[in-house]
């Protein structure tokens, strides 16, 4: 290979996202041109709007761009418009997302207030009725859409898949000359799915840039190929998440895999990552997540990147490993203020390493970056700006004086100027 090839080999670059039609969302636009969008869903009662709206609230201020309620019965029903009130007295505008299912058209008939205070609804086709009632039900949510003009994310899920469509598939496979096997036919049940209750809900006349589909199952292989197979078939915006993900490390790594390689193959225009929290865990911790992978892959900027050396044996104090966790729990507590008071912010990177082996080079390669003293070092910190160095710390206020550096190098880089006028003022 000559070096021109074995360079143009290692510039990997994701492909370019699948063209899907734009759906705008209240104030956010899902799909087109848009930016991959981050969404959450709350686990509270709906019906107690003092929790709901508190943890809506949060996960807004986390940076969930949009945020799904469960709609299950009358109780919740009529909470969502003082939901939406409340929230919007709180300068909150994130959409809300009713999710329903089994008598998701009887509530939006018997409570239009929710129907029109909601910002998109999510209908799943495996339990939005059965049988008879199966589509009839469904084309009365749709025209319950089509009148308020909201949005529908069609949503199927492999654990509440249509069983009629699934039996049917799996009859025809197994009379087939050649029969595939039972998993392909299930992918195959969940995308048909989608694609009939897409095509029913636009005969009802439910546009197409008022659509999104989903088709979640919460094995990683599964997902990719259903969503490999969903987005050659259809120019709908997709909505993707590894549903059931698990709890701590193990849904932040199936969830990171699955969407990543997706993400990367250019499909997807919104993203939930479905964590089970622990018990009282932070309801947040799933946009922080969606964030990350969004943010370490390329796609979207939310916050300052801190880079910190994992340590080995030259780091046998810990003080890096707490500067680090205090600098980033600084600039992640104190970004939804940031973000409106230091405009581009979220680019800001910053180094906290622990010893002189990568600690000089990785800081000149951040915005700002301190090299701490690894085991049997001098005692002294070198502090890189912009590439170079501009200050060496020493003593025991280290971290706090590293800290101020920090925020000073925030406020005179992102600062807003004052305009003349605002100053005369």
């Amino acid at each position: 290979m000559n070096i021109e090839a074995s360079i143009e080999s290692f510039e990997a670059e994701p492909l370019p996202r699948r063209q899907t039609v734009a759906v705008d969302v209240g104030s956010v636009t899902v799909g087109g041109a848009a930016p991959v969008v981050v969404q959450s869903m709350t686990n509270t009662d709906t019906a107690d709007a003092d929790a709901t709206v508190a943890q809506v609230a949060a996960l807004a201020r986390a940076g969930s761009e949009i945020v799904r309620i469960t709609v299950d019965r009358n109780e919740s029903a009529a909470a969502v418009p003082h939901i939406r009130d409340r929230l919007a007295r709180l300068g909150i505008d994130v959409p809300l997302v009713g999710d329903f299912h089994y008598i998701g058209h009887k509530l939006l008939a018997d409570h239009p207030a929710c129907a029109e205070a909601l910002a998109k609804y999510r209908i799943n086709p495996g339990n939005v009725g059965f049988k008879d009632k199966k589509d009839r039900q469904f084309v009365e949510i749709i025209e319950t859409a089509i009148r308020f003009d909201k949005p529908v994310r069609i949503g199927v899920n492999w654990g509440s898949l249509d069983q009629e469509l699934l039996t049917r598939l799996m009859d025809e496979n197994s009379n087939a000359a050649r029969p595939v096997s039972a998993r392909t036919v299930m992918r195959e049940a969940i995308i048909q799915s989608a694609l009939h209750s897409a095509a029913l809900a636009e005969e009802t006349g439910l546009k197409r840039d008022r659509i999104i589909l989903s088709a979640k199952v919460s094995n990683v292989q599964d997902l990719i190929a259903v969503y490999r197979d969903l987005s050659r078939r259809t120019p709908h915006a997709l909505h993707l998440g590894l549903t059931e993900a698990g709890m701590g490390s193990k849904g932040i790594v199936a969830s990171s895999a699955a969407l990543g390689i997706l993400l990367q193959e250019g499909i997807g225009d919104t993203i939930r990552v479905s964590l089970t929290p622990e018990p009282g865990g932070d309801r947040t911790r799933e946009v922080q997540v969606a964030q990350e992978i969004l943010q370490t892959m390329g796609f979207r900027q939310f916050m300052p990147v801190v880079a910190a050396c994992p340590g080995c044996g030259r780091t046998t104090s810990t003080v890096f490993q707490e500067l680090a966790e205090t600098i980033e729990g600084d600039l992640r507590r104190n970004m939804p203020v940031w973000r409106e008071r230091y405009p581009g912010v979220e680019a800001l990177k910053v180094a906290v390493m622990g010893c002189i082996v990568n600690g000089p080079g990785e800081s000149k390669h951040a915005d700002i970056g301190i090299s701490l003293p690894g085991t049997g070092e001098i005692p002294s910190a070198p502090v890189y700006i912009d590439g170079r160095k501009a200050a060496t710390l020493r003593g025991t206020n280290i971290a706090a004086d590293f800290q101020v550096m920090v925020q000073d190098y925030i406020e005179r880089r992102f600062a807003v100027a004052s305009t003349p006028s605002a100053a005369a003022e």
